[in-house]
């Protein structure tokens, strides 16, 4: 946070209190502070981070290439498909490859906190995805993530330096807007594969 922010947020939060004791009372003043707190919370809550997403540096001069499964990739030819976008036809052409699944969390999951389930659902489709591709020729490691498809995908390259990222997916639950978020945030190429359904 730049230092001038928190200047501006106990001001934000501490005037209006301040003139409505002048103003009213303490009724007042405390209704005032209320609707401060309220204001700053929602606009926070609106905020977006806009920052890059960069990766760790790879000091190997290798391929790096991570694939966002937000879909099961099982069929032979979304298997194909996707090979061919990301250029591995030849056994992966030396790159390394790491699948990552988002654990997709329920609402009343993710209220009780009750998500091994969820790391389940996702092992399974990881498993099904990572032997697809080798099936395919490419050998690829294996990570499940967090529910959020750009929080996976930050937490991820904070210590997999991908030069390459591909979301692979079938356009549902607010993928299009994650994708459009990876696309203008990410320093690694990215590209996106969406599945029929």
């Amino acid at each position: 946070m730049a230092p001038w922010k928190l200047p501006l947020f106990v001001a934000a939060i501490a005037v209006p209190i301040i003139g409505g004791f002048f103003v009213g009372g303490g009724g007042v003043g405390l209704a005032a502070g209320a609707a401060a707190v309220l204001a700053i919370l929602l606009i926070a809550i609106a905020q977006k981070p806009d920052e890059p997403i960069g990766s760790v540096p790879t000091t190997d001069g290798a391929r790096h290439v991570l694939i966002v499964a937000a879909a099961t990739i099982e069929e032979p030819d979304d298997v194909a498909r996707m090979v061919r976008t990301l250029n591995l036809e030849d056994a992966g052409d030396g790159a390394e490859v790491r699948v990552l699944v988002p654990a997709r969390i329920g609402f009343l999951d993710r209220w009780a906190s009750d998500v091994e389930a969820a790391r389940r659902g996702a092992q399974q489709q990881l498993v099904a995805t990572v032997a697809a591709l080798a099936k395919a020729g490419v050998v690829a490691e294996a990570r499940v993530g967090d529910e959020g498809v750009v929080q996976a995908v930050e937490d991820q390259l904070q210590s997999y330096p991908a030069t390459d990222v591909l979301l692979v997916d079938k356009g549902e639950d607010g993928e299009d807007k994650a994708a459009a978020e990876l696309s203008s945030r990410l320093e690694a190429e990215f590209q996106r594969l969406q599945l029929t359904a």
